[in-house]
């Protein structure tokens, strides 16, 4: 489930809404049109004024048959964003060749779609429009109109120039592409693994609420019941000496006493239960986390560390046990033969750990774990699999007032270890609040 949702989230998320590219080449037409006006009529330099206004009239053209074909909220598909942020670099590109090619200081805007494709587009569409851009400056470096200057007089670039210019382009493209790219990236897949987190933490509390749904059921059901008792309980009086309804009227009064005293046991579940079955001590938080991977042929040992004081009780919090289940469940999957389960508790700190027998955590990762997306299981490999549910186990935990810390048990190779810790107070208080 949580593999679809963060499929779906990050297809979505790699699409931009049509009306944020109308928006920004609106920008742009402004900022040509300025930048055209200024220089032909302000400056008085001669500029192929009418050609440069012909591709601003095309970019602006493409904006208002957008605007009106397509609602403001469409999601452009990758290869029509592609489309569209391509034409936007031949526009650019002509205004170029018109105005001095690479000599031309706005150059550098060339950079915008490459940039823009980082970021909203997958990484093999980007590479192929930044090719195509370098493409265009590596022939605006040799073919374009003279840049315009005072006129009778010819401003002339040396060719070194002009090849900085050239380099200064395609480094842009380069470095800000994959600057951009990479921090979208992460954006993305954070926020899918928050989601993620969410679901997770919705379906716990929805679970943990079946109590108080089933409370609900017995009281609407309470009513109906009673009146079948009673008819029944009439029925057993008025056809008693019928031997051929006897069985089945005694056994239809039976059934529904019994069906009266299930219907009371959940009612009493909720109303006198409610807060006994809210209260979870942490030894019994621990069995609830182990007990459901005893049956995988690894040996789970749990073995009870230093305790000072009473034993810690708080609330049962699903996020909570999620987390530890998790954590659980990787030591059992990694373990050769054994996971130790160790806690403590003293007035200040309330401490479980979790050390397995296996390869450990390799040595390039264990600073990244907890990471969403860090990597993916493989089959044979001993550090895959600490992705995005060790990160949902961690951020649950982390709300709940822990710090939890990875390390290998010894040398790397030879078992890892989790280690939670809350302050005792804040592990009881967060609990407590829970719902």
């Amino acid at each position: 489930m949580l593999e679809e949702v963060s499929t779906q989230n990050t297809r979505s998320g790699r699409s931009l809404r049509l009306n944020t590219f109308i928006r920004l080449r609106w920008l742009a037409i402004i900022g040509q049109s300025a930048a055209v006006m200024f220089v032909g009529v302000w400056l008085g330099f001669p500029l192929p004024i009418a050609p440069c206004f012909a591709l601003i009239a095309a970019s602006a053209w493409l904006n208002l048959y957008l605007a009106l074909r397509y609602p403001a909220s469409h999601l452009l598909p990758p290869m029509a964003a592609l489309a569209i942020l391509t034409f936007d670099a031949s526009q650019l590109a002509g205004l170029l060749y018109l105005t001095g090619g690479l000599t031309n200081p706005f150059s550098i805007l060339m950079v915008v779609p490459v940039v823009i494709s980082a970021t909203s587009l997958p990484l093999i569409w980007t590479g192929l429009l930044g090719f195509y851009v370098v493409g265009i400056a590596t022939l605006l470096a040799f073919f374009h109109l003279p840049l315009p200057w005072y006129p009778g007089t010819e401003l002339s670039m040396p060719f070194l120039y002009v090849a900085g210019m050239w380099v200064a382009v395609v480094s842009s493209i380069s470095f800000t592409g994959i600057y951009a790219y990479r921090v979208a990236e992460e954006a993305r897949l954070l926020a899918n693994a928050l989601t993620a987190t969410e679901l997770v933490l919705q379906r716990e509390q929805h679970i943990s609420a079946l109590d108080g749904l089933a409370a609900a059921a017995a009281h609407e059901l309470g009513t109906p019941l009673a009146t079948i008792s009673l008819v029944a309980r009439e029925m057993e009086k008025a056809l008693s000496e019928d031997p051929r309804f006897q069985e089945d009227v005694a056994l239809l009064r039976t059934q529904s006493e019994r069906c009266r005293e299930i219907l009371k046991q959940l009612t009493s579940l909720s109303s006198e239960g409610e807060a006994h079955m809210a209260r979870l001590p942490l030894t019994s938080l621990i069995e609830e986390t182990v007990a459901p991977h005893r049956d995988f042929g690894i040996d789970i040992r749990l073995e009870p560390g230093k305790t000072v004081g009473p034993e810690p009780v708080g609330r049962r919090n699903p996020g909570v046990i999620y987390g530890l289940g998790n954590l659980m469940e990787n030591a059992v999957d990694f373990a050769r033969k054994s996971v130790n389960v160790n806690w403590w508790w003293d007035a200040d700190t309330v401490r479980i750990s979790i050390t397995d027998d296996g390869p450990g955590f390799p040595a390039e990762i264990i600073d990244r774990i907890g990471e969403p997306y860090m990597s993916s299981r493989k089959s044979g490999s001993s550090g895959g699999g600490l992705g995005l549910g060790l990160f949902i186990a961690k951020t649950l935990l982390e709300r709940s007032g822990a710090v939890i810390s990875f390390a290998n048990a010894g040398s790397e190779g030879k078992g890892a270890t989790v280690d939670i810790r809350w302050p005792r107070d804040r592990f009881l208080a967060r609990n407590d609040a829970f719902h």
